[in-house]
């Protein structure tokens, strides 16, 4: 291995991390094995497996895993492996296997919980060490699974903490989530949104609370948003969410930032859409909740003003406009970012519509916005590269983070506290050292729900 543990802890200082993070193949090799080999990773939404032999296959790290709704009803996550020459079970996507799996190569078959099944001509294999009771012979499974409220996590460790504690703080974004719905449920719907972006993972981490770039990297689609909004006479929806990232400094500097253990942290009253609160789509929402939980705390509910959650290895949550932003590591420059929406269960269908309009407006390939942050990841990749610096800054507000019992908060809503604090993540990633992984053999049956 290229890089000690002090190497790589040297690589972390309090006020910045050195370029390498990004830029160096090796040490994305080590973070595929101690973070994702170690952290609970979110996998997908039960809700996208409703029916048995239903699966979705996705990546946790540089795995290729499929989540499956097995026989008994509950979720399984299996790596998507035939024990007999390796070929990948199923393709790509989502469908249904029926009431077993059969690799498309030499058709040996799989009980939807992973289990070996058959063996076409098994005389063949008699004499052998072949024994369809050796779990070597199946297709393996994650050996932790949890659910928290429908969403699926999987950790590639048997040991650590229970789903609960590692998400600690941001549980209560999820809650939120969820309870926008009258029945406390949500749905993914509307299709999934996916583009490969030019640079690596922990970049995309870091912007999600930067509320330093917004006014100067998103200057042109806000400010087209005004000038149109000026010849309507009127600023629309579309527009008016656009127009929210031109806000002057002073608004950013009186957000909240907190920041958890594990890397997590959310950014408090990011977005008020004021058109939204006054629409008729938005008074519907308010009542159904209202009949289901009471006047005061469907004011609750609505009054959490979450923009972005970061749940760090999996992606960021966004409970107002009930949106994941799912961030998959592809390579040392390369990552997937897959954008799910959500139907809250229950609600007046303009709240979903509404969500989609986000989702196309923010979110989509097609976006006026995020191709702006794509261009700028991109160019920190580049620059990185270079021999311009070997270290990257995270300066802003340091030393001023308040501790609480239950984390951090910033004391200015530009601080760079929650870059600094998905690096002391990282940094305890690394310093557990090897062996703690996903190495680690495995205990349970890997399901959930």
């Amino acid at each position: 291995m290229p890089y000690t543990d002090e190497q790589l802890a040297g690589l972390v200082r309090g006020d910045s991390v050195h370029r390498a993070l990004y830029t160096d193949p090796a040490i994305f090799d080590i973070e595929m094995q101690r973070i994702y080999g170690r952290a609970w990773i979110y996998v997908g939404h039960e809700s996208q497996v409703p029916k048995t032999g239903d699966y979705h296959t996705t990546r946790l790290g540089d795995q290729d895993v499929l989540m499956v709704r097995a026989a008994d009803g509950r979720v399984h996550v299996l790596y998507n492996r035939c024990p007999h020459k390796g070929a990948k079970v199923v393709a790509d996507g989502e469908g249904c296997a029926g009431k077993f799996f059969r690799c498309p190569y030499h058709a040996w078959t799989f009980k939807l919980d992973g289990s070996h099944l058959g063996v076409p001509l098994k005389q063949g294999l008699e004499g052998t060490s072949y024994d369809p009771t050796d779990p070597s012979f199946s297709m393996r499974r994650l050996p932790r699974v949890e659910s928290y409220r429908g969403f699926v996590f999987a950790s590639q460790s048997a040991e650590g903490q229970p789903l609960v504690d590692f998400l600690g703080g941001v549980r209560s974004s999820i809650d939120n989530l969820c309870d926008r719905s009258p029945v406390g449920e949500v749905e993914v719907a509307g299709g999934i949104f996916r583009v490969m972006q030019r640079s690596n993972w922990k970049v995309f981490y870091e912007n999600l609370h930067d509320t330093m770039h917004a006014r100067v990297t998103h200057e042109s689609s806000y400010a087209a948003a005004r000038d149109e909004a000026k010849e309507m006479g009127e600023m629309p929806l579309e527009l008016h969410i656009m127009d929210g990232n031109g806000e002057p400094y002073e608004f950013w500097e009186k957000l909240e930032l907190r920041a958890y253990d594990n890397g997590h942290g959310y950014m408090e009253g990011i977005f008020n859409p004021g058109a939204a609160e006054r629409d008729p789509v938005s008074r519907a929402h308010f009542e159904s909740l209202t009949g289901a939980y009471g006047e005061q705390r469907a004011r609750e509910i609505l009054g959490m003003n979450r923009h972005n959650t970061v749940i760090y290895g999996s992606g960021s949550p966004h409970t107002v406009f009930q949106q994941f932003r799912v961030i998959r590591p592809v390579a040392v420059d390369r990552t997937l970012i897959e954008i799910q929406t959500f139907r809250c269960k229950g609600a007046p269908e303009g709240v979903f519509k509404r969500a989609m309009l986000y989702a196309n407006v923010i979110n989509s390939p097609s976006s006026n916005v995020m191709p702006d942050d794509i261009e700028l990841y991109n160019r920190c990749q580049e620059g990185n590269a270079t021999r311009g610096g070997d270290w990257v800054s995270m300066h802003r507000y340091h030393g001023t983070d308040r501790v609480e019992p239950d984390g951090m908060v910033s004391v200015n809503g530009t601080s760079e506290l929650p870059m600094r604090n998905q690096f002391r993540a990282w940094k305890a990633y690394m310093e557990a050292g090897a062996g703690t992984g996903a190495d680690a053999t495995a205990k349970g049956d890997g399901a959930c729900c």
